[in-house]
């Protein structure tokens, strides 16, 4: 995926994921945690459950970041909260 493409999805994705989560990041945050999410969410796509997609700018892509995204935030919330116990 070219870098524009990248962060784009990134940003959607984590702010998808911010909303799903009931957090309240900046645009940088949500940036890293979407592009962080695409490379977790494609690899459990493609490369753990076989499914292939086309990646780019489009619908499959931001699906895909997007779940990674929000497990990104789950285990980052997790251990967060661990260290606050």
């Amino acid at each position: 995926m070219n870098i524009i493409a990248c962060i784009v999805v990134g940003i959607i994705a984590g702010w998808i994921a911010e909303r799903v989560s009931g957090r309240n990041h900046g645009i940088l945050t949500n940036m890293f945690v979407g592009i962080i999410g695409s490379m977790i969410g494609g690899f459990v796509v493609s490369g753990l459950l076989g499914f292939r997609y086309a990646e780019g700018l489009n619908i499959a892509s931001i699906l895909v970041a997007t779940a990674g995204a929000v497990l990104v935030l789950g285990i980052f919330g997790g251990v967060r909260d661990r260290r606050m116990t």
